[in-house]
C-alpha cells in the first residue's frame, strides 16, 4: 500500500509533461483566455503516453494518444451543445452527460487497448470528455479545437525534443504493428464491458446521491470508479481503489492550502505544472503520492473553466471519489464473489 518502485527516468517524463501543459496554458493567461485553459490541459496528456519508449515507438504512441483525445473533445463540446440545442432541463442534462460518460469509457477502453496504449484504460478520457461538456458556458467549437490541437502538436513536439541533442538521438524506426492476440481480445472486451458498468453504476448513484444531499460533479465519481479496474491482479486492483480515497483526502488539504493563498492566474498555472510534474514523478512508483498531486492538478483546472467556491468544490471532491472508489472495488470484487457463490453448491454435489 505504501511501499515505493525504484525510479526509471521519471524526472526526465515529469519534465516532458509539466513543459506540455505550462506552455499553452501560460500563453492564454497572456491572451486573457483562461475560458480555453481546459482544452490545452487535455491536450497536453497526449504527452504522457511513451514514458521511456524510443523515439520512434513513442511518436507513434502519443500521436494516436492525441488523436483519440482530440476525438474525445470535439465529441464532448458537441454533447454539450445538444443539450443547449434541445433545451433539456438541467436534471435531462445531467442523465444525458452520465450516459454519454459510459458509452466514453467503454469505447475508449477498447480503443486504447487495441493500439496497445500505456498507461492502460479510459480514465483520461472519462475526465476529459465529462469535464468538457459539463462547463456550462461554451467557448466557440473552432477556438477550443485549436487549443487543443496545437497543444498536442506540442506535446509530440517535446516528446521528440531530445534529438536535438546528438548523444540523446535514439536510431529511428517504426514500430513494428502486433495484432491483438484471441485471449488479447477477450481480455480487452470484458475490461470495456466494466469500464461501462463501473461508470455508469458510480455517475448513476452519484447523480441520484447528489439531487438527494444536494452536491455535483457526478462524474468525479465515474473516473473514480474506474481507478481499481487497472492492474495486474485482484488484490493490487483494490489497493489502487483505497489509495485514491488516501490520495485525494491529503491532495485536498494540498489544495485548501493554495486556495487560501488566492494565486493570480499565471500563479496557478506555475501551480498546475509543479502539480503535473509530481504526478508524473510518482504515477508508476507510488498511487498515493501521484494522487496527492492529481487532486489539486485536476480541480484546479477545474476551477478554470467553470469557478465554483472552494468549499464546495472539496466536499463535492471528496463524496464523489469515496462513492466512486467504493463502486469500483466493488466490481473488481463481484467476478470473484459470483465464482465463490457458484463453487459452493458444485463442491456439495460432489
Amino acid at each position: 500500500m505504501f511501499s515505493i518502485a525504484p525510479a526509471n527516468k521519471d524526472h526526465q517524463v515529469a519534465v516532458r509533461c509539466a513543459g506540455g501543459v505550462f506552455v499553452p496554458l501560460i500563453a492564454l493567461v497572456l491572451l486573457g483566455r483562461l475560458d480555453l485553459a481546459i482544452f490545452a490541459s487535455f491536450g497536453a496528456f497526449a504527452g504522457i503516453y511513451g514514458r521511456n519508449e524510443p523515439h520512434g515507438r513513442r511518436f507513434v504512441l502519443q500521436l494516436r494518444a492525441g488523436t483519440l483525445m482530440l476525438a474525445v473533445i470535439l465529441l464532448s463540446a458537441l454533447t454539450a451543445r445538444v443539450g443547449t440545442a434541445l433545451a433539456l432541463p438541467p436534471s435531462d442534462r445531467t442523465w444525458l452527460l452520465v450516459l454519454a460518460t459510459t458509452a466514453v469509457a467503454g469505447g475508449c477502453s477498447l480503443i486504447v487497448a487495441w493500439w496497445r496504449l500505456r498507461p492502460a484504460g479510459s480514465l483520461f478520457h472519462i475526465f476529459a470528455f465529462a469535464a468538457i461538456a459539463s462547463i456550462p458556458s461554451q467557448p466557440p467549437l473552432w477556438q477550443g479545437m485549436l487549443v487543443a490541437v496545437l497543444t498536442v502538436l506540442l506535446s509530440l513536439v517535446i516528446g521528440m525534443s531530445s534529438r536535438v541533442v546528438r548523444s540523446r538521438r535514439q536510431p529511428w524506426t517504426w514500430p513494428r504493428r502486433v495484432r491483438l492476440t484471441a485471449v488479447e481480445r477477450r481480455v480487452a472486451r470484458l475490461e470495456a464491458v466494466g469500464y461501462l458498468v463501473a461508470a455508469g453504476l458510480a455517475g448513476t448513484l452519484a447523480t441520484l446521491a447528489g439531487q438527494w444531499l444536494g452536491f455535483g460533479h457526478n462524474y468525479w465519481a465515474m473516473v473514480a470508479a474506474v481507478v481499481p479496474l487497472v492492474g495486474h491482479s485482484t488484490r493490487h486492483r483494490i489497493s489502487r481503489g483505497v489509495q485514491r480515497i488516501i490520495g485525494t483526502v491529503v491532495g485536498l488539504g494540498l489544495l485548501a492550502a493554495i486556495l487560501l493563498l488566492q494565486p493570480a492566474p499565471w500563479q496557478t498555472v506555475l501551480v498546475i505544472a509543479a502539480c503535473q510534474f509530481g504526478a508524473e514523478m510518482f504515477i508508476a512508483r507510488q498511487y498515493v503520492l501521484a494522487q496527492i498531486f492529481v487532486t489539486p492538478l485536476a480541480l484546479i483546472s477545474t476551477l478554470l473553466a467553470a469557478p465554483v467556491p472552494a468549499g464546495t468544490l472539496l466536499r463535492d471532491r471528496f463524496l464523489e471519489t469515496v462513492i466512486g472508489a467504493a463502486v469500483g472495488v466493488a466490481v473488481v470484487l463481484a467476478p470473484t464473489v459470483w465464482r465463490r457463490l457458484h463453487a459452493r453448491p458444485a463442491a456439495a454435489a460432489r
